[in-house]
């Protein structure tokens, strides 16, 4: 991974009439690549993946890549049978093998280098515009231990009643996110800690990767093979991040609504819940249906337009748009 990260790119984007270029290096993988090829709407995905700049295709998985995610594919799929599930949640589709179904894959991955101790990424949640409401999202951490930090939203009826919890998490090498016992399940001895962004974690935190005053330096195990190019790179002071992520059929990009700009809108969770503060006319029947969230499409083509986008909004609803099948419609 440190010899593909030598061609990632950092984001750019337009924030308050400037410029910003991400403090790391990113890119985008999908997991089949005919898939890409035969549907090119698909490009569109990783496009917004970098703030809506136009983008090559992405790759596909690189062969260790796609070892480690049919790993955490079973492993996540195996810990989201343990907890109830958000009414919506993507509803899944029958194993082939006649088992449990199947309600989580991952088809694409976003992948980030951190080079160093000032590299990091700020407080964000990631975007839900193919990824869906209550998405799940399963993150590998390769090479140099960085702190991962949670913080949580408070609701604008719940502001002055309590404040808002921070968690710092630290990941070392081959630690994937939210900590669970696995050693019994994995392979890997080396691989003991999943950390599953799991649903509702984009509605309710922001996550950031802060800087660091010094570094555990990373010494690994063993020497990249000798067929492999001079990396650019110290391995003792990176640290790569993989973050496998489902992009839902019923997201698909034909199916996202476009702004007055005519490009595809974002959609973004209701983190404060100020939709219900104004009232929605929604009673309780639909918020039971639907879970305590509101979603909405919203312009960000000022992204890339100097800042200049346009004041497009709306409220989604899953019913006139025809989403689902949601987890709410499986038996």
């Amino acid at each position: 991974m440190l010899h593909e990260a030598q061609s990632w790119q950092r984001n750019k984007w337009w924030l308050f009439d400037r410029l910003v270029e991400s403090p790391h290096r990113t890119s985008f993988y999908v997991r089949n690549i005919s898939d890409v090829s035969k549907d090119g709407n698909w490009n569109q995905v990783s496009r917004f993946w970098y703030n809506g700049r136009e983008t090559e295709p992405p790759a596909g998985f690189p062969a260790p890549m796609e070892k480690a995610c049919e790993i955490i594919e079973e492993v996540v799929n195996a810990e989201m049978h343990k907890r109830n599930r958000f009414p919506l949640e993507w509803g899944g589709v029958p194993s082939p093998s006649g088992g449990k179904d199947i309600i989580w894959r991952a088809n694409f991955a976003a992948s980030n280098c951190y080079e160093g101790a000032k590299e990091t990424v700020g407080f964000h949640s990631d975007r839900l515009t193919n990824i869906g409401p209550y998405a799940t999202i399963a993150s590998l951490s390769l090479g140099t231990s960085r702190a991962f930090r949670l913080r949580e939203v408070i609701p604008v009826d719940e502001v002055d009643k309590r404040a808002a919890r921070t968690y710092n998490i630290p990941l070392a090498h081959n630690s994937v996110r939210r900590c669970s016992s696995l050693h019994t399940m994995l392979p890997d001895p080396h691989l003991r800690q999943l950390v599953i962004m799991h649903a509702s974690t984009q509605e309710r935190f922001k996550h950031s990767i802060p800087p660091q005053s010094t570094l555990d330096r990373f010494h690994p195990a063993f020497p990249p093979p000798s067929s492999f190019p001079s990396l650019t790179l110290d391995p003792s002071n990176c640290r790569i991040n993989i973050t496998f992520r489902f992009y839902r059929p019923d997201f698909h990009p034909d199916k996202v609504p476009k702004c007055k700009c005519g490009l595809p809108t974002t959609l973004r969770p209701d983190m404060k819940k100020r939709q219900r503060e104004r009232g929605t006319g929604k009673g309780p029947e639909q918020e039971q249906s639907e879970g305590e969230f509101r979603y909405w499409w919203t312009c960000t083509a000022g992204d890339q337009k100097e800042g200049k986008g346009c004041n497009f909004w709306k409220v989604m609803d899953v019913k006139a748009e025809g989403r689902g099948p949601f987890a709410k419609d499986t038996t």
